[in-house]
């Protein structure tokens, strides 16, 4: 084989193995928010009436969502579409970050694209509270996120109930502005927290009705 004729053999290959990269990057996050949807639908709609008896809402000071669930716009490069995991819920900063769901803190952070962030696990459900105000230190050998403007100080390993105060919301990590990233997962798949809410809501709604 010419070596003109090799030259070209070894463009065509890597032509198609460049278009099978992008080809599975793309499927990836479809196979998420397929999950994602299988878990809201079997999940999130038949969610008993205990499960959202005492849940809270994430954040004092509401303003709106500002981007929801599934496949959006990267906010920056507008070209590139991408996966958005969670909910971003918009508050002025400092206003404080309530925890969804009574359970135990299992990791706190301060690095990566989440910046100061808190996750919580509650029997099979994880939710995670991203850019918040403060930072992660080391006391006596334990974890803490601390805000002390705030008058935040959570554990890691921590027991923390519906509506507790874990933060406030602020802009580290990654993020064009104040407001919350919240993100949900069941049995370790995401799901997505405007359906959570929407069904935790007509579930306490009905509580009311018939007490």
């Amino acid at each position: 084989m010419s070596n003109q004729r090799l030259r070209i053999s070894l463009s065509v290959a890597l032509f198609l193995i460049g278009l099978l990269v992008v080809c599975l990057i793309a499927l990836f996050p479809g196979i998420e928010i397929v999950e994602a949807q299988m878990v809201n639908r079997n999940v999130v709609a038949t969610a008993g009436n205990d499960a959202w008896a005492n849940a809270s809402f994430p954040v004092e000071n509401f303003q709106g969502y500002t981007s929801g669930f599934g496949y959006r716009r990267s906010p920056k490069n507008r070209r590139r579409v991408q996966f958005h995991n969670g909910l971003d819920i918009a508050a002025p900063k400092g206003s404080y970050v309530r925890n969804w769901f009574a359970g135990k803190v299992i990791k706190v952070g301060d690095r990566g694209a989440c910046g100061t962030h808190i996750i919580i696990k509650s029997g099979s459900w994880k939710h995670s509270y991203c850019h918040l105000m403060g930072r992660v230190a080391r006391i006596n050998g334990r974890l803490y996120i601390i805000d002390r403007a705030g008058g935040i100080k959570i554990a890691k390993n921590q027991q923390v109930t519906s509506g507790m105060r874990i933060g406030r919301i602020g802009m580290t990590g990654r993020t064009t502005g104040p407001h919350l990233h919240w993100v949900i997962r069941y049995n370790n798949r995401y799901v997505d927290p405007g359906a959570v809410l929407r069904r935790m809501y007509a579930k306490q709604s009905s509580n009311t009705r018939t007490q």
